[in-house]
């Protein structure tokens, strides 16, 4: 069966490109094949064009797999401890906010006041 097609927004279709650009000049700045890169990564070569070519099918992780692999600085970030600590300031984070949100459209106790 074949694979879904995925709608993207606009925004989200753009920065798939980009990383593919990105994956792209990376890998050939190191002089690698689609081949080599695919071999380091554990993917297939197909994978690999995949990502380059911005397709919105391919798995997450290996999309970040192969930019890491290839070079390419993740949010701009170079330093893995860097990366780490942003995910730690993001876990700091998100332990302050509330486990669950409810809906705006329910109605509380309070009648939809705001006190």
């Amino acid at each position: 069966m074949p694979r879904q097609r995925i709608g993207l927004h606009p925004a989200a279709a753009d920065a798939v490109q980009v990383l593919g650009q990105q994956v792209r000049q990376a890998r050939i700045a190191k002089g690698w094949t689609a081949a080599q890169l695919a071999a380091a990564a554990g993917v297939s070569a197909r994978t690999v064009s995949s990502i380059e070519t911005g397709s919105p099918a391919v798995s997450i992780g290996n999309v970040l797999n192969v930019a890491v692999i290839s070079g390419v600085a993740l949010y701009g970030v170079t330093d893995q401890a860097e990366l780490t600590r942003m995910r730690l300031r993001g876990e700091e984070r998100l332990a302050l906010l509330p486990a669950r949100v409810r809906s705006a459209g329910t109605k509380g106790d309070d009648d939809g006041l705001d006190f």
